[in-house]
């Protein structure tokens, strides 16, 4: 069977191990979506995964969805992240820049905008602010004639990204952010070419990558997709259907990979390794669900034909996961109360695995 730590060739990247450490939101952005000398520091530390794919950075300034996050909007922001993936690639690591537009789940407190969605449709529950949790607001359905400037903003992200030093881009299109929100069957309702049909609703998230491997080339980009998923209220119908489309459309702009969750049945997602005929990243528990993802979920899914997989939560609280899943030892405990604090406690204060006689 595949092993987890044998290498891997990703587009003109050659990964070292198959261990990559999935996006997660950590919010120790400074004022004006500025990378830190200690987002510098976290990510170098991690830098002996096979890939890191970064935290969710927005493309826009009405596409941050939570304060406290990175952008590669602006030519300051650009410059800020440099010294990161600079750290990255001293350490001998990779790094992709995943790019998140939020659409509904924003709130004007932490953009001074209202957001934009597929439809004036609302998500579900509260949203992050500077003040605090928030309910999430009525955003604003996008006219058509709009639509083509959200779908640019990826690709414009993307060259930042890579002026920034990354080695590709990852689109968020999972977790009921908007290109999430464009595939559900609920948060949108549209009646133009982007709504309705499973041809319509995969259309943006078509747009969007196929604008993104244009701009940086498709070896440079990957997607990130949870079918089935139901995070901020989303709701997919015809899952199979849906994605098996949309993979079928993807499949023709030659991408570094595609980044499935597991929030569909198993079933469900062998048929779309299936009917993906690239790399396929598989994370292979629920994100933020009961269960943390280990060594045996990840040689599950390598015997099921995933090519690589993705930690989240474990490389939170192991820094050297990598060498822990391969010696076998324990993994470390992570503090939930720190996920989203700020500082650097529960960011840079978990320590690699220390050897006692």
């Amino acid at each position: 069977m595949t092993s987890l730590f044998t290498g891997y060739r990703l587009g003109g990247l050659a990964l070292p191990n198959r261990v990559v450490m999935a996006p997660m939101t950590r919010v120790r952005a400074a004022a004006g979506g500025l990378a830190t000398p200690s987002m510098a520091t976290y990510y170098a530390q991690r830098a002996s995964a096979g890939l890191i794919v970064s935290e969710g950075v927005q493309p826009s300034l009405i596409g941050q969805s939570n304060p406290g996050t990175p952008g590669l909007h602006t030519d300051e922001q650009v410059a800020s992240w440099r010294p990161v993936t600079d750290a990255v690639h001293v350490n001998g690591g990779r790094i992709f820049a995943q790019i998140m537009h939020g659409g509904r789940v924003s709130h004007p407190a932490t953009t001074g905008l209202q957001p934009v969605g597929p439809s004036a449709v609302a998500a579900t529950g509260n949203v992050f602010t500077p003040a605090g949790p928030q309910p999430a607001p009525v955003p604003r359905a996008l006219d058509t004639a709009e639509v083509p400037e959200h779908v640019q903003s990826y690709a414009e992200a993307a060259r930042r990204a890579v002026d920034a030093g990354f080695d590709g881009v990852e689109l968020h299109g999972a977790n009921g952010y908007l290109i999430s929100q464009f595939l559900s069957s609920n948060a949108n309702l549209r009646t133009d070419r982007y709504g309705g049909s499973v041809a319509n609703r995969i259309r943006f998230a078509v747009e969007a990558v196929a604008a993104t491997a244009d701009a940086v080339g498709g070896a440079r980009t990957g997607i990130r997709l949870s079918p089935g998923g139901t995070f901020w209220g989303v709701e997919d119908s015809d899952v199979p259907e849906l994605y098996a489309a949309l993979l079928g459309e993807l499949a023709r702009l030659d991408l570094a990979y595609v980044h499935l969750e597991a929030t569909a049945d198993e079933d469900v997602l062998l048929g779309l390794r299936r009917a993906w005929p690239g790399t396929l990243i598989m994370n292979p528990v629920l994100p933020m669900g009961p269960k943390q993802a280990g060594k045996t979920e990840a040689d599950h899914w390598l015997g099921l034909g995933a090519d690589l997989i993705s930690f989240g939560r474990a490389f939170i609280a192991n820094p050297d996961l990598v060498e822990r899943l391969r010696a076998g030892h324990p993994l470390a405990p992570v503090d939930e109360a720190t996920y989203y604090q700020g500082g650097d406690a529960g960011y840079l204060t978990y320590p690699a695995y220390q050897y006692t006689a």
